[in-house]
């Protein structure tokens, strides 16, 4: 009986809550084999009949080959292969010919596809861009047979360490090779010519000349070469091209083509880059403190996800942020025509999908397992389907009841309201408009003091930096590769000293290695058993005692300077150095 009663209790709790949930569960299969991310995600009417399907450019792992998908309702209805991963999968249209019905585009590598009806339509592909000049000499010398595989890599290798274009897809596979697969390779490969091409890392849509919901298109496209294309929807040729500072992952775009748009970057440098209409390069940046995870545009706010696990929301500045309680994983738009809404769907590694609007957290969905990809939008017949992709490849599809309402509850998360009340500063007081009037009145001679004092400040701080090298006072390296600390102790009476350095990397991340230290000294006063000595891996901040012993060999007590230096093997020029004060040997002079 209490078994009964306890199983009748768990069922009436299921209920309660599908009851109160704003959800309804049309369809889990946590074996539906779909992996993907959120922008390889796409719902359009392809065939034109009011039939929404969801397109997913599936990645294919375990050595499976990526495919492009199409499913209706819960069920695969095509399926084809894909010759490289899929970054991103958009619905746009091309043209205003009846019968409208949208065109899909697949970015692949280094092309976009284009289907009509599900059939393969235009294969764009990106330009190629000029090879290395460097790189394409050494092919023609390896053509020639001028030069042997092995040299031929290791000129490769300094290539690509020094140049700031990266080597072709023919040098980097060359690369890769054991040395007995080489001389094949170069064989096979000598005759033909380098090509260096780049590929897409991310797309998006952009309305040409209309704001409607069914106007014509174009195609953004982000690629690795840092640069964003924007494509002709019926000649696909490139009408604008504009130049970032980073690789851009994520945009977002506003406005139309022809009229004016604004178009945001989130790219792998950690900033968000403003373009607008007619810049070939950012008009200003957003600054993050960690690596973005999404960007979601909601009307005029920017919503980005950080690695940070918090949401932040930003106009020109920064307007507010939100704490996750686990790392983000994918970011949507849920955008409720019906009612006017537009939130933010995040979601997390904890198994939730977190809705939020501005900072206030509308609603919590629960999952098996952790959601890698998000769609809101029509799908079949129903207006309102949230589509989700787990981890392990299931596939979970909710249908948002007709009566449901999303409130700003007490589930907020953030900061308290209070925080947004206005404080009631008091009026200005007669002393602050006598300052103000006394720094308006006498503003030159103030600037010209302020500037007195800091420019004797400045030659103090060069005085104190001249003194500190001459006496070696703890000295640092100067050089930006090798940063170095030397600190050098004498102990004993004599006549035999112990000197120990203290060597330490001040590097944050890079250990040093290949070190020499080199001590110079008066041979007719002093004797060390070793003149110079190998250092070892020295780790980032941690402190290195290196000992010796030097002996006294005056009887009179005469004392001098052992210089140390720091070297690099194979090279003259000293990293660091530091001068020694031996003390006088006090008993051996009394001998």
């Amino acid at each position: 009986m209490a078994a009964a009663s306890s199983s009748d209790s768990d069922a009436c709790g299921a209920e309660s809550n599908e009851a109160n949930s704003k959800w309804l569960d049309a369809h889990y299969d946590p074996m539906a084999n779909i992996h993907t991310f959120s922008a390889c995600l796409a719902l359009a009417d392809l065939h034109g009949d009011g039939e929404y399907k969801l397109v997913v450019g599936d990645l294919g792992p375990g050595g499976q080959q990526p495919r492009l998908k199409v499913l209706k309702g819960p069920l695969v209805m095509t399926e084809s292969p894909l010759p490289a991963l899929p970054a991103a999968a958009a619905t746009f249209l091309m043209e205003q010919h009846e019968p409208r019905t949208p065109a899909l585009a697949l970015a692949s590598g280094p092309c976009v596809y284009v289907y009509k009806n599900l059939r393969p339509y235009f294969k764009f592909s990106l330009p190629q861009l000029p090879p290395n000049p460097l790189e394409q000499d050494l092919w023609n010398q390896a053509k020639e047979d001028r030069i042997d595989p092995l040299t031929l890599k290791e000129m490769l290798e300094s290539i690509r360490e020094t140049a700031e274009e990266p080597l072709s897809i023919q040098s980097l596979r060359f690369l890769q090779l054991e040395l007995s697969e080489m001389e094949a390779f170069v064989n096979q490969h000598k005759s033909n010519s380098i090509k260096r091409q780049t590929v897409i890392t991310t797309m998006t849509t952009l309305k040409k000349n209309l704001a409607d919901e069914d106007a014509v298109s174009c195609l953004v496209l982000g690629t690795e070469n840092k640069e964003l294309l924007v494509l002709d929807p019926e000649a696909f040729t490139i009408l604008a091209k504009m130049s970032l500072p980073s690789v851009p992952v994520f945009l977002e775009v506003s406005g139309q083509f022809d009229v004016e748009f604004r178009l945001a970057a989130a790219c792998r440098n950690g900033n968000i880059y403003i373009l607008r209409r007619d810049s070939k390069h950012p008009k200003y940046c957003i600054e993050l403190s960690a690596q973005p995870v999404g960007l979601i545009r909601v009307h005029k706010v920017l919503v980005v996800g950080s690695t940070q696990d918090s949401l932040h929301g930003f106009t020109h500045k920064k307007l507010w942020t939100v704490q996750m309680p686990a790392a983000i994983l994918t970011m949507n738009l849920l955008e409720q025509h019906s009612r006017g809404l537009q939130a933010v769907m995040a979601g997390l590694a904890n198994g939730e999908v977190r809705i939020y609007r501005d900072k206030a957290l509308l609603n919590v969905i629960h999952t098996p397992d952790a959601v890698t990809s998000l769609c809101f939008g029509r799908y079949g017949r129903e207006d309102n389907t949230l589509i989700m992709t787990t981890r392990g490849g299931g596939l979970i599809i909710k249908i948002l009841k007709r009566t449901a309402v999303f409130v700003e509850g007490g589930s907020e998360v953030g900061p308290p309201p209070a925080q947004a009340m206005k404080l009631n500063v008091p009026r200005k007081t007669r002393l602050y408009v006598d300052q103000t009037l006394r720094e308006r009145e006498a503003g030159t001679a103030m600037h010209r003091a302020f500037q007195t004092d800091l420019y004797l400040l400045r030659l103090r701080a060069a005085r104190a930096y001249l003194q500190a090298l001459e006496s070696s006072l703890s000295p640092l390296s100067t050089t930006a590769r090798e940063p170095l600390k030397l600190h050098a102790v004498v102990q004993g009476l004599g006549p035999t000293f112990k000197l120990t350095l203290h060597l330490q990397n001040t590097s944050t991340t890079r250990p040093v290695l290949g070190l020499l230290v080199c001590f110079l000294y008066n041979e007719a006063l002093y004797s060390l058993p070793r003149a110079f000595f190998k250092v070892p891996l020295l780790v980032p901040g941690l402190n290195y005692p290196l000992e010796t012993f030097v002996e006294s060999l005056s009887n009179k007590g005469i004392s001098d300077i052992i210089k140390v230096l720091v070297l690099r093997e194979g090279q003259s020029a000293p990293l660091l150095s530091a001068h020694v004060n031996m003390p006088g040997s006090e008993g051996l002079a009394a001998a």
